[in-house]
């Protein structure tokens, strides 16, 4: 396997007080990040253990699937992983539970000349090239949660009707988890893993590849405040917590989401850098 020669991370949660959802790590041939999907307040999940549990678990045991001497693809590294730790909690957790703890997935891996990559739901990767970044995501959740979300979204944020009627949406939409007519997100079912979006690109030419949850990648595509060139260029000259940085003044200056209208006024973000890419 190749080399990934610098990686830089960087994460926050939304509060010092609240445990981060998010989890990222990386290996000298490989980088994952995933983000594990929130409960609002009087919602359950099913499970003893917690999200951020599920998402570090999940992560850990992909990174060493996808790594080992005998590894596949990509996918059959999540569907065994998300088989794996169903294992661990299927006797002391409702795993058929709607609100079962689940997370996006970004995961990458360098194999000879290549960079293969997959991408779970809505966490996104960048390939940076030659000026040119090619943006991968998975926008199977965003196309079926948007007919659902116009009860909340006039709503401003931190009353009660609209904490009711966000509670409601997420209600919602869990019904559409892993389904064909939904989308797909790495729960308690294998079968989620075949229907990431999956690919590979030559690592000639790439320069950087940029894996963020999509509390980080909300500055360009939630919030429009930078192209993915500008977010880019950003990370490479100021590190990923400047990208962090920013993003957090851009949600406390729109507390309510009278601007911009999203589920959580603040997420955790997590945002992965790799450069010095070699075969």
């Amino acid at each position: 396997m190749g080399l990934i020669v610098r990686a830089v991370l960087a994460t926050a949660p939304v509060s010092p007080q609240l445990e981060n959802e998010d989890f990222a790590a990386v290996t000298p041939s490989a980088a994952v990040l995933l983000d594990g999907a929130g409960t609002p307040a009087g919602l359950g999940t099913g499970c003893v253990h917690g999200i951020s549990w599920f998402a570090r678990t999940l992560g850990t045991t992909l990174l060493s699937l996808i790594t080992a001497a005998d590894a596949g693809t990509l996918a059959d590294g999540l569907h065994a992983a998300i088989g794996e730790v169903r294992s661990r909690h299927e006797e002391t957790c409702d795993l058929a539970h709607p609100g079962s703890p689940s997370a996006t997935v970004v995961a990458t891996r360098i194999r000879g000349d290549e960079l293969e990559y997959l991408v779970l739901s809505d966490s996104v990767l960048v390939l940076a090239g030659d000026g040119v970044h090619q943006v991968v995501t998975d926008d199977r959740i965003e196309t079926a949660a948007r007919p659902h979300r116009g009860k909340y979204e006039g709503m401003p944020m931190g009353t009660p009707g609209r904490d009711a009627a966000f509670r409601e949406y997420v209600q919602t939409v869990r019904g559409l988890k892993n389904t064909p007519d939904g989308y797909w997100v790495a729960s308690a079912d294998p079968a989620a893993a075949r229907h990431a979006v999956c690919g590979s690109a030559a690592l000639a030419g790439l320069h950087a590849v940029l894996l963020l949850s999509d509390g980080a990648s909300r500055l360009a595509d939630l919030f429009g405040l930078v192209s993915w060139a500008e977010l880019v260029s950003l990370v490479r000259r100021e590190g990923p917590a400047e990208l962090i940085r920013q993003v957090r003044r851009a949600e406390a200056a729109d507390p309510d989401g009278s601007r911009w209208r999203r589920g959580k006024a603040v997420d955790d973000a997590t945002v992965v850098w790799c450069d010095r890419l070699t075969p």
